[in-house]
């Protein structure tokens, strides 16, 4: 359902983004008289997006609805970035006509790389989006699977829950620590439904697993970022860990997940032991590659 659109709070932004604006950051000619306004004229606005004076006047004044084609124009005129060209078709009340920008190659972040390389006892992974699994290092290797010898499309924290069996049986929990997975990705698909890569791994496991299914129509979301995960381990038996995820701030949808067990516990010295015995055998991170 499209939000109520408000002309003029959609007013008031045109309005403020083209005072944000000069001449020549849009290609415009400049003169050596002065201008009575900061940043571009409405004329100027209206020049690069090609509408009327009027109709655009009319805009900022709240007076008319902006069609799709016009707010089209009016963020490549005003060279709004991503946020902000969502916000103006927010505005406006077009979220569904949104055009969907080129989704990039999933890249991790130097820094979370170097965290990954100083964490030697301590499980950790880098999900993107879709609960994709970017990077590792080698601890997490050793608690779960060499992830390096998946094939990058299979390299995805929720997919691995349901088809890897040597991953669905080393969680205790496992119908539990399931559901949550798939509503922790119900609750990413609002914010980009029609990624084609989340269609196919919703199709894939929709028709592979009755439980999937039933849990992705429940529409459950989750964006709980700790936790307690109990595990069975062929090598070190029980662990019982901490689940925590930070979220890197840039908008990339990155996520650190560490796995840590209390101080002097058995869980503690059970994983110290696993890491001990696996490090020098398994490598450091990988990138996902696309």
């Amino acid at each position: 359902m499209e939000p109520t659109p408000d002309p003029r709070a959609l007013g008031a932004f045109l309005r403020a983004r083209r005072a944000q604006l000069s001449p020549q950051q849009c290609g415009l000619p400049t003169t050596d008289s002065p201008r009575r306004v900061t940043g571009l004229r409405r004329e100027e606005v209206a020049t690069l997006a090609t509408i009327s004076v009027d109709y655009y006047t009319r805009l900022e004044q709240g007076r008319v609805r902006a069609s799709t084609p016009v707010l089209t124009t009016l963020a490549r005129a005003l060279r709004l970035n991503d946020d902000e060209e969502r916000y103006l078709y927010e505005l406006a009340g077009r979220t569904d006509d949104r055009p969907q920008r080129h989704r990039p190659a999933q890249q991790i972040r130097p820094a979370m790389r170097r965290l990954l390389d100083h964490l030697t006892h301590t499980p950790a992974l880098v999900l993107g989006k879709r609960l994709d699994i970017l990077a590792w290092n080698s601890a997490a290797t050793a608690l779960y699977t060499d992830f390096s010898a998946l094939a990058p499309a299979r390299r995805n924290y929720l997919h691995l829950m349901f088809t890897d069996p040597a991953v669905r049986k080393l969680h205790t929990q496992w119908t539990h620590d399931a559901r949550d997975t798939v509503a922790a990705l119900r609750m990413e698909a609002a914010a980009d439904p029609t990624d084609p890569e989340l269609t196919r791994l919703v199709g894939e496991l929709s028709v592979r697993d009755a439980d999937f299914r039933t849990w992705w129509a429940e529409h459950r979301v989750n964006s709980a970022t700790y936790g307690t995960k109990h595990y069975h381990h062929p090598l070190v038996g029980d662990l019982t860990l901490d689940c925590d995820t930070w979220a890197a701030n840039d908008n990339s949808g990155q996520r650190l997940m560490i796995l840590t067990a209390q101080t002097d516990s058995p869980s503690h010295d059970a994983l110290r032991i696993l890491t001990s015995w696996t490090a020098a055998q398994t490598p450091s991170t990988e990138d996902l590659k696309r």
